[in-house]
């Protein structure tokens, strides 16, 4: 069963990356406030970027690595998905 690694933009304009078994459920969750501390009262939440990897330990491993990147170079990987997305649908 996949994974996925997400970033979610914030109110404040901040981002937030995690992982999750369904993207959207966990949306549900961070928006009703009961997800990560670090999203509450920081909305409202938009999902900006997801990607699917084949397991949990593959997620957590590509969410350390999002984690790690600049501010800048997060912005280049939202971009360039939603540049790819446009392109394939």
């Amino acid at each position: 069963m996949p994974w996925y690694v997400y970033i979610l933009r914030c109110g404040d304009g901040s981002l937030y990356t995690g992982t999750a078994l369904d993207v959207e459920h966990r949306l549900a969750v961070h928006r009703a406030g009961k997800g990560a501390k670090y999203t509450r009262g920081r909305g409202p939440l938009e999902l900006v970027y997801q990607e699917e990897l084949p397991d949990k330990g593959g997620a957590l491993r590509r969410e350390l690595e999002i984690k790690k990147l600049t501010r800048q170079q997060k912005e280049q990987l939202i971009a360039a998905d939603r540049t790819k997305n446009r392109t394939t649908n």
